[in-house]
C-alpha cells in the first residue's frame, strides 16, 4: 500500500512539474516585424515607400506561403489570398519574406490589397489555406513612431518564458533580415577602440605581406642554387661538352667557336697550302699568253 501511494505521489509531482515548465510553442509562421508608417525608410521595387509586413519561416524546412491569406480585418480572414505558383513564396528555413501594405495587389505577389492606419491599432493575421485556421496574428499599437518597426527582438521567438507575447518597438529596422544583433567579436571591438583610424592594422598587414615576399625570395633563391649545383655535378660526371662548360668560366659562344675549329681540323675540311714550290721549264717558240687561238671559240663537233 505504501509503495502504491508513493507511486501515485511521484506521478502527480512529475505531472505538475511538466505542466508548470512547459513552454508555449512558437508558431511555424511568425509575423515577425511590421512597419506602419514609412517616410524615409525602405522602398519597394517601384520606388515607393509604404508600410510592410515581414513573415518568418520558423521551421527547419522550406515552406510555401502560396494559397494562404493575409488580412487586417478580423471579420474577413481571406482578405488577401497569397497567389499560388510563385517560386518566391517558397521560404527557406529560418528566412524572411516581405509583403508591402500599399493596397496595390496588381503590382505583384508581395503587394497586398490593404494599407495600415497609423492613427489606430492595426490587426494583422495570417490564415491557412482553408481560410479558417489561424497561423499567427499580431496587434500593432497606435503609438509606433514613423520609420520604426514593431516586432520581436529575436526572429520567431514570439513568447517569453512566462508565456507572454514579447513584441516591442524595435531599435533597428531590419526588413528581410535578422532582428537580433549578432554577438560582436571582443577583439574587433578592442581594435576599434584602440586603433580608430586603422593605422596599426594597416602596418601589421603590410609587414605580414612584405615578410612573406622576402621569405619567398630567399626560399626560391636557395632552392635554385641547390638545383644548379646538383645539375652541374651530374653533368660533370657525364664527361660531355656541357661538363666542360660547367667547369669553366668561358662563355657559350667561345666554347662553340673552339668546338667548331676542332671539328674542322679533325675532319680536314679546309685547304692546307703546300710550302713546296716546283718550277718546270716549257720549251715553246711563242708565248702562250698571247696566242690568238686561245681567244677563239671552238666549233662544236
Amino acid at each position: 500500500m505504501r509503495i502504491y501511494k508513493l507511486f501515485i505521489s511521484l506521478f502527480i509531482t512529475a505531472f505538475l512539474f511538466i505542466g508548470c515548465n512547459s513552454d508555449i510553442e512558437n508558431p511555424k509562421w511568425v509575423i515577425n516585424e511590421v512597419m506602419v508608417t514609412n517616410e524615409t525608410n525602405f522602398v519597394d521595387d517601384f520606388g515607393q515607400r509604404n508600410g510592410w509586413i515581414e513573415i518568418y519561416n520558423n521551421t527547419a524546412g522550406t515552406m510555401d506561403l502560396g494559397g494562404r491569406y493575409l488580412t487586417n480585418d478580423r471579420n474577413n480572414p481571406t482578405k488577401y489570398p497569397i497567389p499560388r505558383g510563385d517560386v518566391l513564396t517558397k521560404v527557406k528555413p529560418r528566412q524572411h519574406v516581405l509583403f508591402w501594405a500599399d493596397n496595390e495587389p496588381f503590382n505583384g505577389t508581395f503587394h497586398v490589397n490593404f494599407k495600415l492606419d497609423p492613427t489606430k491599432e492595426n490587426y494583422i493575421a495570417l490564415y491557412d489555406n482553408d481560410g479558417r485556421t489561424l497561423l499567427d496574428e499580431i496587434i500593432i499599437p497606435a503609438d509606433v513612431p514613423a520609420d520604426r518597426t514593431y516586432g520581436f527582438p529575436k526572429d520567431g521567438i514570439k513568447y517569453n518564458e512566462e508565456g507572454k507575447i514579447n513584441a516591442v518597438i524595435l531599435d533597428r529596422v531590419t526588413p528581410s533580415s535578422n532582428n537580433a544583433i549578432l554577438e560582436e567579436n571582443p577583439k574587433v571591438m578592442d581594435m576599434r577602440v584602440n586603433d580608430p583610424w586603422g593605422g596599426m592594422l594597416t602596418i601589421t598587414a603590410m609587414l605580414v605581406v612584405f615578410s612573406a615576399l622576402i621569405g619567398l625570395y630567399f626560399f626560391f633563391k636557395l632552392s635554385g642554387n641547390i638545383a644548379t649545383r646538383i645539375s652541374k655535378r651530374k653533368i660533370a660526371k657525364s664527361g660531355t661538352l656541357s661538363a666542360v662548360r660547367s667547369q669553366t668560366h668561358l662563355s657559350g659562344e667561345v666554347l662553340a667557336a673552339i668546338s667548331a675549329a676542332l671539328y674542322e681540323i679533325k675532319e680536314d675540311q679546309h685547304d692546307i697550302e703546300s710550302t713546296i714550290l716546283t718550277i718546270r721549264q716549257v720549251k715553246r717558240d711563242y708565248s702562250p699568253w698571247s696566242a690568238k687561238w686561245k681567244s677563239l671559240r671552238k666549233l662544236p663537233k
